[in-house]
């Protein structure tokens, strides 16, 4: 009674006490309070409709709780991308191409390093686009599969094992190593089973049984989530008959409670409007809004959920707690990224315009692509070239002086891209006599040029192959044939045409270069040039890499992380994704050059310093120490692959990779290699049980320099 006399006594003035109350920092903003609390703390105080507007890429400001806009889509395959000045690396099948993981994951430094500098300069002016986030939709750890894919060229290739391995230190890199705070998040995606057809991504139901999902399809994924990718995202299509971005099975089930995942689902570009338009999965908008939040989607790249969660309720399809949930992922990864403290208590904020595109990024640039150029052909160890020897050089080919084959898909934009032809005449010097001639287009095969100059100079270097319009993303790829993916393996016609009368009409050598992202038909021109290099889509640096090569300032050390077929017609039917018949690890036919194949211009020595044991537990560790020695006259890098032969056991890889490593070795030295590989990585998929199992019986290790390679080999047991 007291109380309440007081209060009707002072009336309007305890309105006045309140305010001061409130001055108090809430919860969400006190960095001191664990993390976990401040999420939930943060969604008590939205409303319904805000909580719904935070659900889209472009995410709604909500001022009174200081929540800022912000658009989650940003790009950074290999280099921060679409967002104007940013070094370029090699794209991403040319780095899975060095087997340098470590090189990679300074990459990925590199690149988080430029994103942050990038995202502060925006913020500075207040400018919250589109491209200058933090939150990077990277790296795509997809399995090439299949050569014909366009997109296969933003992967690190067609094995489970390297692409784990790849695309954990490329994570590692863009997020950092800040225990509290992301540097920025990384994506594993498209989750999954996803590698074509591109033209019907959006309807395509990927047909698969649970030991090639396993194996196969999901392996790097997992790997990803255990070292701990703050983000996963849903691919377009469907497995067995369910669209991934609805499917709980795979988003909730195997990746949340199997896995342990504690960050983000987002989904692909206008994927749940796929799942009513194109799947036929639901009748509506409504409908998918709730199957996709119950399945384990938190944010959307489309607008589906803020435009129809809110009806998805009313409808009784949908709980506000099933949206807390969903919610509280996506700002668990913004408190990570520090959107609610004091931006000088994270250990980026200082990061500016000299961060982005500097000359460190840009020596690295170079140092990957001469890592990730791939040596196919050395007749007569015509390379390296003497510039003593050579007094004039000619340059042809529609990809010597292209800007697109470069830079691949998904790329930034620099002043400083050096393409082949610049990178040969800047290293051979002034005085050495450099021409340039474009020679063909890529469809004229009647009308060719610079072949009388090629005839007058000392040597050729004839630069054709593929390019991002050619191959890539549908839509993005608007030259190719067959909605982004190849038909085939064929280069165009104009560029065989053109090496032919090349080589009828030049005496002296031909060195040809190659750009793809992908197998192509090397054999058709492999009979007009005396040395082939294949160098992927190489950067900005990629000129100079490939002079550097060339000319013998290193030994190429590239190994090619995809295998290059006889023939398309070697290859099962494009939609089939059963692994029987893919890849290396179920593929023993003809090829033109196998999974991991790279030439050097030293050459490399294994002796076996310690056997592994001849039996093993399944708890055990499988050891080995090799002595690698370069027998060559020149320093280089050889990476050192191991393979392992399984049982005789129906539908077994044949073989497969499960260590690897580069080292460097002058000439005439030598260094040792321990291998060490778990037992458990031999677990395979267990059909009759569903789970995983180790089966007993005798296998075999193999090092080598390349799948089809046996330097050493060792038998053991597993009992």
């Amino acid at each position: 009674m007291k109380i309440q006399f007081i209060a009707a006594l002072l009336g309007s003035s305890l309105l006045f006490v309140q305010p001061v109350k409130a001055q108090d920092k809430p919860i969400y903003k006190d960095n001191s309070e664990p993390l976990d609390i401040r999420v939930k703390d943060l969604v008590s105080r939205l409303t319904l409709k805000e909580k719904v507007a935070l659900l889209g890429y472009n995410s709604q400001a909500v001022p009174r709780l200081g929540i800022p806009a912000y658009n989650w889509w940003n790009e950074a395959l290999h280099g921060v991308a679409r967002a104007g000045e940013a070094t370029i690396y090699p794209q991403a099948i040319g780095m899975a191409a060095t087997f340098n993981d470590d090189l990679l994951k300074q990459v990925g430094t590199a690149i988080s390093t430029e994103a942050r500098a990038k995202y502060n300069l925006a913020i500075a002016q207040d400018r919250h686009i589109q491209y200058m986030g933090l939150s990077f939709w990277t790296p795509n750890i997809n399995i090439f599969r299949d050569p014909r894919w366009g997109r296969g060229q933003e992967t690190y290739g067609e094995d489970p094992f390297l692409t784990a391995h790849m695309g954990t230190a490329f994570v590692k890199g863009l997020q950092g190593d800040d225990p509290k705070y992301l540097k920025v998040s990384a994506t594993a995606k498209h989750f999954a089973v996803h590698s074509g057809p591109e033209a019907v991504r959006d309807s395509f139901d990927a047909i698969v049984d649970e030991k090639d999902l396993r194996e196969t399809y999901l392996y790097a994924f997992h790997a990803l989530v255990t070292n701990g990718v703050e983000s996963v995202m849903a691919a377009y299509n469907s497995i067995n008959g369910v669209p991934n971005s609805i499917n709980k099975t795979l988003l909730t089930d195997i990746l949340r409670k199997e896995w342990g995942f504690k960050g983000h689902v987002v989904t692909d570009c206008g994927a749940l409007d796929d799942v009513f338009q194109t799947h036929k999965a639901l009748v509506g908008p409504v409908e998918t809004a709730a199957a996709a939040i119950k399945a384990g989607i938190n944010l959307d790249c489309s607008t589906i959920l803020q435009d129809d969660v809110i009806k998805a309720i009313d409808q009784h399809l949908l709980t506000e707690k099933e949206v807390d949930q969903a919610l509280s992922a996506v700002l668990r990864t913004e408190f990570k990224l520090g959107f609610y403290d004091d931006p000088n208590q994270i250990p980026y904020h200082a990061y500016g315009a000299d961060s982005v595109h500097n000359e460190a990024h840009i020596a690295l640039a170079r140092k990957m692509a001469e890592q990730s150029i791939v040596l196919l052909k050395n007749d007569n160890n015509i390379l390296p070239l003497s510039k003593s020897k050579y007094s004039s050089i000619m340059v042809v080919g529609p990809n010597a002086a292209s800007f697109d084959a470069m830079i691949g898909n998904y790329s930034g934009v620099s002043d400083r891209v050096v393409n082949f032809v610049e990178g040969i005449t800047g290293v051979a010097g002034p005085g050495t006599r450099v021409s340039y001639d474009m020679g063909c287009d890529y469809k004229d095969t009647k009308h060719f040029g610079g072949i009388w100059a090629a005839g007058n100079a000392d040597v050729t270097i004839a630069v054709i192959g593929l390019s991002p319009v050619l191959e890539g993303e549908a839509g993005d790829a608007f030259l190719s044939n067959n909605g982004g993916d190849k038909k085939d393996l064929s280069l165009p016609a104009s560029e065989i045409a053109y090496m032919k009368q090349l080589r009828k009409d030049v005496h002296k050598p031909i060195i040809l270069v190659i750009t793809a992202g992908s197998d192509i038909d090397v054999d058709a021109v492999a009979p007009y040039a005396d040395a082939i290099i294949f160098a992927w889509y190489p950067g900005e640096q990629g000129g100079n890499a490939l002079a550097d090569i060339v000319f013998g300032k290193i030994s190429p050390s590239g190994h090619l992380p995809l295998t290059f077929y006889k023939s398309i017609d070697n290859v099962p039917d494009y939609k089939n994704y059963h692994m029987a018949g893919h890849t290396y690890r179920y593929y023993n036919g003809p090829v033109q050059y196998p999974f991991g194949f790279g030439l050097s211009y030293t050459s490399f020595a294994y002796s076996l310093q310690n056997a592994p044991k001849k039996d093993y537990k399944t708890t055990d560790t499988i050891t080995t120490t090799i002595k690698v020695k370069n027998t060559g006259n020149m320093n280089g890098d050889e990476v050192v692959q191991g393979y392992i032969q399984y049982p005789s056991i129906d539908r077994m890889p044949y073989k497969e990779l499960k260590y690897f490593k580069r080292i460097s070795i002058t000439s005439g030295g030598e260094q040792t290699v321990t291998v060490k590989i778990p037992v458990k990585e031999l677990q395979k998929w267990d059909l009759s049980t569903h789970k995983w199992k180790i089966y007993p019986g005798n296998y075999k290790l193999t090092l080598g320099s390349n799948s089809q390679d046996s330097k050493v080999d060792m038998n053991f047991a597993v009992r």
